[in-house]
């Protein structure tokens, strides 16, 4: 999760993300070039004597219009891998459901028999000692680590958004309709979000926890809540 004053994006923890943040990198970095060949120019200009005798450059011309057709190159090329690889779902191992309510999420784990659960926010009146406030829920989503796993997202009132941002996941819940989203987790832990549309009086009240485990812990969680 983010930590006060942090600058920059969360740790990765899926490869969806960890894509993301290289390619935020790689869009900064060209930026950055945009802004060190403009402001060199408007120095250049400053300093050096212009002269109005040029009438046509046919040579400045060129380089000004392939230049910006090969910036856009440089920047769409991976923004369309990643877009792509967010779509792709092949095979999950997992299926959960999650559907957005005011002001709370119900869990349903459609390859177990009956796996199902509410997700409230723990009130700050009730937080034990070193958890967060706000962020803390009185059941965590718990999946299997190292594993694909798809998430139906929809919503049962009004529009909300199922988002962690360490996983690279934000998917809007709209009611009546099923949008779908996957990640993988590369390591074991635990994993904050909230929703993220405006959904009412209380929408800063809706946390997500994703706790990711290894295979055996999840095997006998979903055991003890499906039995």
């Amino acid at each position: 999760m983010a930590n006060h004053s942090q600058f920059g994006f969360q740790d990765a923890s899926s490869p969806i993300m960890e894509e993301l943040i290289e390619f935020h990198d790689h869009a900064l970095m060209v930026a950055l070039a945009i802004c060190s060949l403009v402001l060199y120019l408007l120095a250049l200009m400053l300093m050096e004597k212009l002269s109005s005798n040029t009438v046509d450059a046919q040579e400045v011309e060129l380089i000004w219009t392939i230049l910006p057709a090969i910036v856009l190159i440089l920047l769409a090329l991976p923004s369309l891998q990643i877009l792509y690889m967010m779509d792709e779902i092949d095979e999950p191992d997992l299926t959960l459901k999650a559907i957005g309510h005011q002001w709370y999420w119900t869990y349903e784990y459609t390859d177990f028999k009956d796996l199902t659960f509410d997700s409230y926010m723990v009130p700050t009146t009730e937080l034990p000692l070193g958890h967060f406030r706000l962020l803390e829920v009185d059941h965590r989503v718990v999946v299997p680590m190292e594993s694909p796993i798809r998430i139906i997202v929809t919503a049962g009132d009004v529009l909300h958004s199922w988002a962690v941002p360490s996983l690279g996941v934000k998917t809007d819940a709209i009611p009546g309709r099923l949008n779908q989203t996957s990640f993988i987790t590369t390591r074991p832990g635990i994993f904050y979000g909230q929703c993220s549309e405006i959904c009412g009086a209380n929408h800063s009240y809706m946390p997500i926890v994703v706790e990711s485990t290894p295979l055996t812990h999840f095997e006998s969680w979903s055991s003890l809540l499906s039995s």
